[in-house]
């Protein structure tokens, strides 16, 4: 086999990226007016990567992990994982098995503690842990991320913001998910307690290899993260360097695409 014969065969084998969005679209209706918020974006998203994406209110964000989290489907385009449209693996399945999304208010279920929010996420999805009881996984994760056991068996409504934040995580890792998405997670939290945040979301994907997408207003977040993105008009692009002043670029010519 010649080398040109092998190297087309390696690219004709290579696996599908993680996640792939290929010319979405998205478009509100209103009475008679229609608004378009994302306009033809493609981008590749893969594992061990923590990637932030940055925009004015009202540029799509929100709507974009949306689309990525399988909450909602593109009007034009598709959003595909591990080569499959998300609406032939089905959305419910995606959202259980793949993907899962951490709210700015953490949506924990109040009346519960720590422990029981991140175990009914289990038993919701049907979740079965690696070793031992979904109580004793749930332990663990919550460990993990900086929660003792003492912390885990109190009410969330008793916990601060940070520990509130901390025990939605372990409930969206609960299903072991490929795919961690966040809106605008440390939007409520002081500054140190944001750190703490971004360090567990750095660790997720550079020594677990989850793939982070995280929606956010903060520059010094996304200035720690691996690639930056940016949501303008409807358009996403990518900023050449974070440590550099914003110059954003196509994300077709970030070669990732």
């Amino acid at each position: 086999m010649t080398s040109a014969t092998a190297t087309a065969s390696a690219a004709a084998t290579a696996a599908p990226p993680l996640l792939r969005l290929a010319d979405v679209s998205h478009t509100y209706s209103g009475g008679r007016r229609r608004t378009t918020v994302l306009k033809g974006i493609d981008h590749v998203f893969e594992r061990g990567t923590f990637y932030t994406v940055l925009g004015p209110s009202g540029s799509g964000k929100t709507t974009l992990l949306g689309l990525v989290g399988g909450l909602d489907t593109p009007t034009r385009g598709t959003v595909s994982f591990e080569g499959r449209d998300l609406t032939e693996l089905g959305l419910a399945r995606y959202r259980n098995k793949h993907a899962a999304t951490i709210f700015q208010h953490f949506n924990l279920l109040a009346y519960m503690t720590a422990l029981q929010n991140v175990t009914a996420a289990m038993e919701i999805t049907g979740a079965t842990p690696p070793t031992g009881s979904r109580r004793a996984h749930a332990l663990r994760l919550l460990d993990s991320i900086g929660l003792d056991r003492t912390t885990a068996t109190r009410n969330v409504r008793r916990l601060s913001g940070g520990q509130q934040q901390r025990v939605a995580i372990a409930r969206a890792l609960a299903c072991d998910v490929d795919i961690l998405l966040a809106d605008e997670p440390t939007g409520n939290l002081d500054e140190d307690t944001a750190q703490g945040i971004v360090d567990i979301f750095r660790d997720l994907a550079h020594e677990r290899g989850k793939c982070v997408v995280v929606v956010t207003h903060s520059a010094r977040l996304a200035a720690r993260s691996d690639r930056v993105l940016t949501l303008r008009r409807g358009r996403l692009t990518e900023r050449v360097d974070t440590k550099a002043p914003v110059g954003d670029r196509p994300t077709g010519a970030s070669g990732t695409d």
